[in-house]
């Protein structure tokens, strides 16, 4: 294998490439990364099988990195797994060693890493593109006794272990598309350019190989995530192997989410921890279609319970009750509820053709609001109450469309090259987050390449912003799951596994 020439300069950056030490254990080399002034070091103990990293550098973070980088080169689907700690007390809690997958030896290369910090901290952490900014996925949980970084196609993800346990996903993967061969390896940054510090790395296994295929029945995982709109670094909050749970709602005081799955709706603590099934009644066949009434008192469910298995609107108690039937036409697909609390908006197929409706939140008669032909979804209202968003594919790819709350003043607010759905706007009124997909995707599948994108309100000419890029789909956001301050959102993603 040839070893990249030891002064090769990063010319975009200005930086020489430290010289790469011998081989270390089953890695080709070892060597500094970017701009780190203590050079750091790797040694390998036959007898213990630990490798012992030592590296400096200000940071794996932004657009740049500077550590100490023990690697070799593979290609294809690989895994990085090892018990990683910190023998000596760090001078900063956010120095990091992590198991990393990189394109390059540039300091600003994409890669994706598996990252323990000094306080416990552990996160995947990706860049996407070569001189694109770091974004993590946080787990919900702190120094694991075991971490495994895995690639898997174009997706990255990270499995932990506690003391004893077996691997259990972390929750959370991301889209990193990298050119073969890459480097794969261990890691040390000190998080302090003027110290290094010193990480242990034992029990290291590394697999390549051609792609692996999942068969006929892959397992599924299905992860719970929120994220910040300012950092729009993502956090895992609920992690569920062969259980599919979908559609977030953030609860008004913030407190919770609310997701179904397998026909119930389940209570989590937005800091994660146990769900508790609440009581819906005899509507045991609940969808994705739900929410919670501004103020919230009521929970508005979609359940197709019936013997005609047809989904129809009901409320009822927040806290879980009897569900009170609002629309006997079916199928009806909730979707938004006005800010007043006295009119639901919803999906409903009436003599063939999808269209919106609204219904008062009491019950009543039902006014429909379009009449386009194909298909209209997904309404939801705007903040101030003067229109609702929706979705439609009237102009042959599906599109993010708004009109007044009367049906009115119908306008196409997206008009790119993807198929866009269920808009949501924030309840600031500052962004609309829409899911995406690619333009030949029909409907809205489960189990597809997806991108989650935010629109800025207040000015018309701003392009949509990607938010998060997912592997998901049905399930993934198809409700309002804006937080009640409108700084993060709840989504789930989902990866599929052998």
């Amino acid at each position: 294998m040839k070893i990249p020439c030891a002064w090769s300069v990063f010319f975009s950056l200005g930086l020489a490439l430290a010289p790469a030490d011998a081989e270390v254990g089953v890695f080709t080399a070892s060597q500094d990364i970017g701009n780190v002034r203590i050079t750091g070091s790797a040694s390998f103990d036959t007898a213990a099988q630990s490798y012992t990293i030592t590296g400096g550098g200000a940071n794996m973070w932004a657009m740049i990195d500077a550590f100490h980088f023990t690697w070799k080169q593979i290609s294809g689907d690989a895994t990085i797994a090892a018990a990683i700690t910190f023998p000596e007390a760090t001078r900063d809690p956010h120095a990091k060693a992590v198991l990393i997958i990189r394109q390059s030896l540039d300091a600003d290369s994409a890669y994706a890493d598996a990252a323990l910090h000094a306080d416990g901290l552990t996160s995947l952490q990706y860049r996407e593109t070569k001189g694109a900014r770091t974004y993590e996925i946080q787990a919900n949980s702190t120094r694991p006794a075991r971490l495994r970084l895995e690639k898997r196609g174009k997706y990255v993800s990270l499995s932990i272990a506690e003391d004893g346990g077996e691997m259990q996903p972390a929750g959370g993967s991301f889209r990193l598309e990298l050119t073969e061969p890459f480097y794969v390896g261990l890691g040390v940054c000190s998080h302090n350019n003027e110290v290094a510090e010193k990480a242990i790395f034992k029990n290291v296994e590394i697999t390549s190989g051609p792609p692996t295929v999942a068969g006929d029945k892959p397992r599924l995982i299905s992860t719970l995530e929120t994220v910040p709109i300012a950092s729009r670094d993502r956090k895992a909050v609920f992690t569920t192997i062969d259980e599919l749970i979908e559609a977030p709602n953030w609860t008004p005081d913030g407190q919770s989410l609310i997701y179904n799955s397998k026909g119930r709706l389940y209570r989590l603590p937005v800091t994660g921890g146990v769900p508790a099934l609440i009581n819906t009644g005899s509507a045991i066949n609940c969808n994705n279609d739900h929410g919670i009434s501004p103020d919230g008192k009521t929970l508005v469910i979609s359940d197709q319970s019936t013997e005609d298995r047809k989904s129809r609107i009901y409320t009822l108690p927040a806290g879980g009750g009897v569900p009170k039937l609002i629309t006997g036409a079916a199928p009806s697909y909730w979707h938004g509820w006005s800010p007043d609390g006295k009119t639901l908006a919803y999906c409903a197929e009436r003599n063939g053709e999808y269209d919106i409706y609204t219904v008062p939140a009491t019950g009543g008669t039902e006014t429909r609001l379009t009449d386009a032909k194909g298909l209209d979804d997904g309404p939801d209202y705007s903040p101030d109450g003067q229109f609702i968003y929706f979705n439609s594919d009237r102009t042959g790819l599906m599109h993010i469309w708004r009109m007044k709350t009367d049906g009115s003043g119908q306008e196409q607010v997206t008009r790119d090259e993807f198929n866009n759905w269920f808009p949501h706007p924030s309840p600031d009124g500052k962004w609309l987050v829409f899911l995406s997909y690619e333009k030949n995707v029909n409907g809205h599948p489960a189990n597809k390449d997806v991108t989650l994108r935010l629109l800025p309100l207040a000015d018309s000419g701003k392009e949509p912003e990607v938010l998060a890029k997912l592997f998901g789909g049905q399930g993934t956001i198809n409700v309002p799951s804006w937080s009640p301050d409108s700084k993060k959102l709840a989504f789930v993603s989902y990866q599929l596994v052998p």
